[in-house]
């Protein structure tokens, strides 16, 4: 596999959640990312991580045998980055932190993915997506006036937060590696990504433009030009004619009168606005409203399902979906002009790839034939 990462390989310790994401991006863009899993897997992160596991080679060590220690750290030797999910210490005390993979290659880059981040009171707490986001203030401003604040699935903290600013780091240190010839620890903690991720809403409050009150701004589902509508048939439709050329042709297509829908940037009459416009939306069908709007400078889509989504027109021309082994998954993102990574490769069973993975790292068959029978690597 080919792609702009070629040639730069990273060991993944075995988690859930941001950790594959994190995997699955390098490996996407052609990193070798090499897998390290417990010997028959992990239970829980089978549920869901079909498609996170993919592009990867896959070696099962048992992390409480010297042997298998010894493997990793004998790995780090020739990887350009290593990277983990564990609470603060936990490595360390496994004998792979740091200190003990960095003394085996100096240039290698640390990955570390927690939600709090390696410092601070609440370090050592447990924690999920949800519980980091609220502590950035993301999850407040989520949400419908009146309403409890919206949980986004874990988009905000595990991926966007929290794999994708991992992969970010990872890369970014990698580079920096090749300059100075030192590697070092990348620190990345969800609240401090969802932090990130909200920037611009920060800003925006420094300038007054944005207050504590959900569902009253004209981003998050307060104006009534930037809204989800329901259709006749129960489905719904996506309206975002924030700019006036656009909100001009959303009231020309829908026929939406002037003395109701004339002055849009008038946040008190919003509610309003919004309540008529739902009901004008709710006489026609999704379908209908794709005819009409879909293609048109409305800023219009149909809400699609994850059933509906891969079919679409749009998508099957770009190529957006692939089918990997009858699994039908996001394609690789973003694309490139000559470096694409090509073909996507299933997930792999915990230990399927164990014999090729060490004789490619260069162990001599002596050794790993004594690894196998050490029981510290298991090979499906």
């Amino acid at each position: 596999m080919t792609g702009p990462l070629h040639g730069l390989t990273f060991i993944e310790l075995a988690g859930i959640g941001p950790g594959p994401f994190c995997g699955m991006m390098l490996a996407d863009m052609g990193a070798t990312v090499i897998r390290v899993d417990r010997p028959g897997g992990n239970p829980h992160s089978a549920i869901g991580h079909s498609v996170l596991f993919r592009n990867r080679q896959n070696l099962a060590l048992d992390l409480k045998k010297p042997e298998g220690i010894e493997t990793v750290l004998k790995l780090c030797e020739t990887a350009d980055g290593i990277f983990e999910g564990f609470r603060p210490g936990v490595t360390e005390r496994l004998g792979i932190g740091p200190e003990q993979c960095m003394a085996r290659n100096p240039k290698l880059v640390y990955g570390r993915m927690t939600g709090w981040g390696q410092t601070g009171p609440l370090a050592q707490a447990a924690g999920h997506d949800m519980n980091y986001i609220s502590l950035s203030g993301a999850l407040h401003a989520m949400g419908r006036a009146g309403e409890k604040p919206a949980i986004p699935l874990n988009l905000v903290g595990d991926f966007g937060g929290g794999g994708m600013m991992l992969a970010f780091g990872l890369v970014c240190a990698a580079l920096e590696a090749q300059r100075s010839g030192e590697g070092q620890v990348v620190d990345t903690s969800m609240v401090e990504g969802s932090a990130a991720l909200m920037a611009m809403f920060y800003g925006l409050k420094s300038q007054g433009l944005f207050s504590d009150q959900r569902g009253t701004h004209m981003l998050d589902s307060g104006a009534h030009f930037y809204e989800v509508y329901e259709t006749a048939d129960s489905k719904y439709v996506s309206i975002g004619s924030i700019e006036p050329q656009f909100y001009a042709e959303l009231c020309r297509i829908a026929e939406l009168p002037a003395d109701d829908f004339g002055h849009q940037m008038n946040p008190p009459k919003w509610p309003e606005m919004k309540q008529k416009l739902a009901a004008v939306i709710k006489q026609k069908s999704r379908d209908e409203w794709c005819e009409l709007m879909e293609g048109t400078d409305v800023c219009f889509a149909p809400v699609l399902s994850l059933e509906e989504a891969p079919s679409h027109p749009h998508n099957v021309a770009r190529g957006s979906f692939v089918n990997v082994s009858g699994s039908i998954q996001p394609a690789p993102t973003p694309r490139f002009s000559r470096s694409n990574a090509g073909e996507v490769r299933a997930a792999t069973t915990a230990g399927a790839d164990s014999l090729d993975v060490l004789r490619s790292a260069g162990f001599e068959e002596s050794t790993i034939e004594s690894l196998i029978a050490s029981g510290a690597v298991k090979q499906d």
